[in-house]
């Protein structure tokens, strides 16, 4: 397991550090959404995407409850809660030998936590794309 790429990971998420996920994603990272049909290809797309995630997802309630590790990936599931909505979620990541992550896949559950994000993330993608 590339320990280095989940803990700095987890800092990211901690700190919401833009500088440091731009240098974790590799070029041609490949990011799915539970809300957008097709995967969106490369860093500028990705960043936009985890950016706006970080931001909607992560609050006081945000944690990871679980985690499995593979020599080159990890599964973390998590829960938060949005605007009253409980969303419990994993994240999929894999990443290269440089320790940069070539793969992101989110998964959420249940229904009415899918809807949620996907109203929440549209209004933080379309204020992003407006700037």
């Amino acid at each position: 397991m590339t320990t280095t790429t989940m803990d700095t990971w987890h800092q990211i998420v901690k700190n919401r550090d833009r500088a440091a996920l731009q240098r974790l994603l590799a070029d041609d990272v490949v990011f799915e959404s539970p809300v957008v049909h097709t995967p969106q290809a490369g860093k500028p797309i990705t960043a936009m995407y985890l950016q706006a995630a970080l931001h909607v997802l992560v609050n006081d309630s945000f944690r990871y409850v679980h985690e499995w590790h593979g020599p080159s990936s990890a599964v973390l599931e998590f829960e938060t809660t949005c605007e009253g909505i409980l969303i419990n979620g994993v994240d999929m990541i894999t990443w290269n030998a440089d320790g940069q992550i070539t793969h992101f896949k989110v998964m959420v559950r249940p229904l009415k936590a899918v809807n949620k994000l996907h109203e929440l993330m549209g209004r933080m993608l379309q204020a992003a794309q407006q700037q």
